[in-house]
């Protein structure tokens, strides 16, 4: 933590104030979703991807520079040695409000009771379908049983919210989101559904084929439920609406659709140490350059952050009906 009692805020060139901070610290994963990554991936090797204490030391540098959240991402973050401290480590850093983690929920039987008490305090699970063939098709190595139990053994956690990510796609699982949120009220958790984004050459399907907006998901959503807008937010990009009667925020995260862009406040921090300033550009600076060139010089590793608000674009340009021009795959991305 700082001992200086001045915070300087991450601006970019647009007025947008970064403030959320997603780290990827595995491109490795036990699953492999069709619309996340190939069947057949080659990961990087151990010397190309920052070690935990790096990880925790730039985590650290953005906290003093006044990032108040920030998300544990893959990958899959739970398959990766040491996971635990760093969370830990992280967790202990007295200026952050929350420290949160996405995971596919493979893990969280063993691991659930042990990622609440470093300091995690909400977390997302994975969840595209509850049809176990179809779970089985989607992530080609995933059991959905597995994933079930562990959200038993996260709810008897107590994490502060536990929240569903379902990504929809047409003719694969767009009939089940009435089935979802019906599921998420019985467990009184929260769920999200997501556009698919365009990342990362696939060859499960077309993505323009299988686009399910967020529009038709609520569409279908009301003929079942009532869902009240709500202005609360988590500082992502989901706008939510409350399923009334229930505890279950519903959310949207709509790429396309309903573009963010113009409030996004997020940078993510690649496995292998590039600060990437949106997801859907290149645009990126190299952190792990950075401080394995200058070790231990934080203020030379701060001025580089604040220094990278400057290309921050404006928005991505995702488009359905082109091959994608970002190539790297969401595992490598991070969440």
């Amino acid at each position: 933590m700082s001992n200086s009692p001045e915070i300087t805020q991450l601006v970019d060139r647009f007025g947008r104030t970064v403030d959320y901070l997603r780290i990827s610290i595995t491109d490795r994963c036990d699953f492999r979703c069709v619309y996340c990554m190939s069947e057949e991936m080659t990961f990087l090797p151990r010397a190309q991807i920052l070690t935990l204490e790096e990880i925790n030391y730039i985590a650290r540098a953005f906290a003093e520079l006044g990032v108040k959240k920030i998300r544990i991402t893959g990958g899959e973050p739970l398959v990766r040695r040491g996971v635990l401290d760093l969370l830990e480590n992280i967790g202990k850093i007295e200026s952050l409000n929350e420290l949160v983690l996405s995971t596919n929920g493979s893990k969280l039987v063993e691991m659930a009771e042990a990622l609440k008490n470093t300091g995690v305090k909400r977390i997302n699970i994975s969840l595209d379908t509850l049809d176990a063939a179809k779970f089985k098709q989607i992530t080609r190595t995933g059991v959905l049983a597995t994933v079930l139990k562990g959200i038993v053994a996260a709810k008897q956690a107590g994490f502060e919210r536990i929240k569903i990510n379902a990504v929809i796609l047409k003719n694969r699982n767009h009939l089940e989101v009435c089935d979802l949120v019906q599921f998420a009220i019985d467990n009184a958790i929260d769920i999200s559904f997501i556009e698919e984004m365009p990342l990362g050459v696939i060859n499960s399907h077309d993505r323009a084929e299988v686009y399910y907006s967020s529009d038709s998901i609520k569409s279908d959503l009301k003929q079942k439920f009532q869902l009240n807008s709500i202005e609360e937010q988590t500082g992502g990009p989901s706008v939510y609406f409350k399923v009334a009667g229930t505890v279950t925020r519903v959310g949207f995260i709509s790429p396309h659709s309903a573009n963010f862009c113009s409030t996004c406040n997020r940078v993510r921090l690649t496995v292998e140490g590039r600060l990437l300033l949106c997801l859907g550009n290149e645009h990126s600076v190299d952190l792990k350059k950075v401080i394995r060139a200058s070790p231990g010089n934080m203020e030379k590793l701060k001025q580089t952050i604040i220094e990278a608000m400057n290309i921050k674009p404006e928005k991505h340009e995702f488009d359905l009906k082109e091959q994608p021009v970002i190539l790297r795959h969401m595992s490598a991305t991070g969440g």
